[in-house]
């Protein structure tokens, strides 16, 4: 039997054998979303991640100079755009992104830390796809100088002060339901209420606000 036939039976072979047993493993452990996901998955979920990111991603260098006005202005963008999912904190704690599948990824940790740049940059830009991870370029020039104002913010994840999640706090984007209160309290302030609204609990803070 000819080597090359024999290398191509051995890859169907182990093919296979992973086949059956992802298989064995997705009709044991079913597909819910709820399920943290094992060491495996998480190994697979990074590498497929990794493959996904255009090569020439890596040596991109972020023209925008770092300063406390990018800094500032990616922050608010984050908080209205990103921290839905990732948490104004990056932690992912957030109800969508613990509900997930992967589960939104703590970017403060060195899977999100150690990527480059430009990699940070292409996938704010491009997304990864089956992730949840949308898409975010305008195809403007002023929409990659915000996705590079949002680089330098990721960097600033892990060193985030009390004071910067609170000012994200009043950024976050409010429901229907927060906007109505905010109007009730506002009319009641300028005695246009009989009674002040109740108080209603809101999902956002370092664990709740957007995704990018």
């Amino acid at each position: 039997m000819r080597p090359v036939l024999k290398a191509f039976l051995l890859l169907l072979g182990l093919a296979v054998v992973v086949g059956t047993i992802g298989l064995w493993y997705f009709m044991n452990s079913g597909v819910s979303a709820k399920e943290q996901p094992g060491r495996i998955e998480e190994f697979l979920a990074r590498r497929v991640r990794n493959m996904a990111v255009a090569r020439r991603a890596k040596s991109l260098t972020n023209p925008v100079e770092s300063s406390g006005d990018v800094i500032a202005a990616g922050r608010a963008h984050f908080a209205d755009h990103c921290a839905v999912c990732h948490g104004n904190d990056g932690s992912g704690d957030t109800p969508i992104g613990r509900g997930s599948w992967p589960k939104a990824p703590d970017m403060r940790r060195p899977q999100t830390q150690d990527l480059s740049d430009g990699e940070l940059f292409w996938i704010i830009e491009n997304g990864i796809r089956f992730t949840g991870m949308p898409a975010w370029s305008t195809g403007t020039n002023e929409g990659e100088t915000a996705s590079w104002h949002l680089v330098h913010f990721v960097r600033r994840l892990p060193k985030l002060t009390p004071e910067e999640l609170e000012e994200m706090e009043a950024l976050n984007p409010q429901s229907p339901a927060e906007v109505r209160r905010r109007i009730e309290e506002e009319e009641f302030l300028k005695g246009g209420g009989d009674t002040p609204p109740a108080p209603t609990v809101t999902p956002h803070g370092p664990s709740g606000g957007h995704d990018d």
